[in-house]
């Protein structure tokens, strides 16, 4: 990795709080943020939205290679357009996030997606947010990350979001449905969900947002690839 542009990678099965904590750390340090399950939901939708079939890999991946998406960075957020379309809240919904899943595990998509994924670093740094970015994408960043937390905290966690956003959903399918995803991201044959080997594993159950935000900023100094904040 160039030393201009230092990666910290931030892994871990969905609830476990990497967007959130990206986020603030890039916001925190200054640093380019790379939210990669939005690219696999994004190619999930566009494909959805074309009427591609999820287990058609050729055309997904073709789907991916010239997907038409826009960040647009805001206070707070980041606003995301397909194809010129606003996409920020329907990527994010369970529907979405199961086809991603599904589409993440077809290996020609992967491969259409690695170059996308490399583009976003650029100096002073990186947040790299992902299931592979620590073993696949970015295997020489110098700090790794594997975010975890209990299934049951997740889905709280999920069915909290949801409330707030004027949705809901029972507490019982929401936790089927990451155990499945979860299942289906572990056993998959390319880019498996799992801890790098030089990973930290964090478990972030107990834990609030800020305190995880210190403690990899804390981590990244101890590291001198950031300065004391």
């Amino acid at each position: 990795m160039s030393s201009a542009a230092p990666v910290l990678t931030i892994d871990g099965p969905g609830g476990a709080g990497k967007g959130t904590i990206s986020r603030l750390v890039a916001e925190r340090l200054g640093w380019h943020l790379l939210d990669s399950g939005a690219l696999y939901r994004l190619t999930a939708l566009a494909a959805v939205k074309h009427e591609v079939p999820l287990d058609d890999e050729a055309r997904i991946a073709e789907v991916a290679r010239g997907l038409d998406v826009v960040f647009v960075a805001e206070p707070d957020t980041t606003r995301v357009l397909l194809e010129g379309e606003e996409a920020t809240t329907t990527i994010r919904t369970e529907q979405v996030g199961d086809a991603a899943s599904r589409v993440a595990a077809l290996p020609a998509v992967r491969q259409a997606l690695l170059q996308r994924q490399h583009d976003f670093r650029k100096p002073p740094g990186l947040v790299a947010d992902g299931r592979d970015m620590g073993t696949v994408v970015f295997t020489g960043a110098p700090l790794k990350i594997f975010l975890t937390a209990s299934a049951e905290e997740r889905a709280h966690r999920r069915q909290r979001q949801l409330q707030e956003a004027g949705g809901d959903a029972s507490l019982s399918s929401l936790l089927k449905e990451i155990q499945a995803r979860d299942a289906r991201d572990m056993q998959r044959s390319v880019a498996p969900l799992k801890p790098a080997d030089d990973a930290i594993t964090l478990d972030t159950t107990r834990l609030t947002i800020p305190e995880v935000v210190d403690r990899l900023t804390e981590l990244l100094t101890e590291r001198g690839l950031a300065s004391a904040t």
